[in-house]
């Protein structure tokens, strides 16, 4: 009767439950997909490519983006069955048919592309541990929105069924032993934050350690404290520990050799330790970048650092 008196009403709510609900799911698999493929970068890192923070930060988008997304498209899937329940008709509108079909075709592309990825590696001889397993996501993902949507349209509205139900308790019960592991592959929220303060300090000990090489290639002399690094002209003073507030600590062990010392919160993730690659802080085009390495435990670390003289003597001379 309601929707017999306002149609129009009618029509307008289901193109908004319709188009949220679908929204929602597209941000959710993208989320769960984005999540999990980070899972196997952390569990199977790649030298060449991998970047902790990096992977880290999309984790938490994506445990964020589903924590509040999923809730909503179940929410809204269950009203839409309820309200198709009250009035069948609503089965054959245009917006119900036109998103669930658009569904159904990215889907399927998306099984097509990733079986043919897969294939092609496999003919090539590039298979890794890492790419079976992003690819076996999203096989499994496209599938799974691809047999269930396809059985949504066919069914017969008229009979009872459990599937719906059972659908979004196996799908949530997923995503949260997902969110869960998350904790045990990458931490704990408080243990994540103190991972990033760790990175702010590697960050600033960097910053010292270019200013000291540039204080030497200037004056051919290592400073003394880390206050002689203070530049007015530039507006350069040396960091200080970001939590603190204390200066960090800098030993001259002899005429070329120094060592910076921090104290951090937890340790360098073991995925994570790696050589880094940065540029002299007064390079040149045909410099090669220097290879240093930050990993470091928990509590007071010391980097030992010695300057090779034969590598920055032409700095010197073109400084002069």
């Amino acid at each position: 009767m309601t929707q017999e008196k306002h149609p129009s009403k009618s029509m307008a709510k289901d193109v908004f439950s319709y188009l949220l609900m679908i929204i929602m799911l597209y941000v959710g698999v993208l989320g769960f997909i984005a999540m999990l493929w980070q899972y196997i970068n952390v569990s199977f890192p790649d030298p060449l490519e991998f970047y902790y923070g990096e992977a880290t930060a999309i984790i938490r988008k994506s445990i964020s983006a589903l924590l509040i997304v999923w809730p909503v498209f179940l929410l809204l899937s269950w009203l839409i069955v309820k309200n198709i329940r009250k009035f069948e008709e609503k089965r054959d509108i245009w917006i119900r048919k036109w998103l669930l079909y658009l569904t159904l075709f990215i889907a399927a592309l998306t099984i097509i592309i990733d079986l043919i990825s897969l294939t092609n590696s496999f003919l090539g001889g590039e298979l890794t541990t890492r790419f079976v397993l992003k690819v076996l996501v999203i096989l499994a993902v496209a599938v799974a929105i691809f047999w269930y949507y396809l059985w949504d349209l066919r069914r017969d509205a008229t009979k009872t069924t459990k599937i719906p139900k059972t659908a979004a308790i196996v799908s949530s019960a997923i995503i949260l032993m997902s969110i869960i592991a998350g904790f045990f592959i990458v931490g704990t929220p408080s243990e994540q934050r103190a991972i990033r303060i760790d990175e702010e300090r590697i960050a600033d000990l960097q910053s010292i350690q270019g200013q000291i090489l540039n204080h030497w290639i200037q004056k051919d002399r290592l400073p003394e404290t880390l206050d002689n690094l203070k530049d007015p002209l530039y507006g350069y003073e040396a960091p200080v520990d970001p939590i603190t507030g204390e200066p960090y600590e800098y030993n001259v062990k002899g005429d070329l050799d120094f060592e910076l010392c921090a104290t951090f919160s937890s340790d360098s993730p073991s995925s994570a330790i790696r050589e880094q690659f940065y540029p002299s802080p007064v390079g040149h085009p045909y410099r090669k970048p220097s290879k240093e390495t930050w990993a470091h435990g928990e509590g007071r670390v010391c980097f030992e650092r010695s300057i090779d003289p034969e590598l920055y003597r032409q700095d010197r001379q073109i400084d002069r």
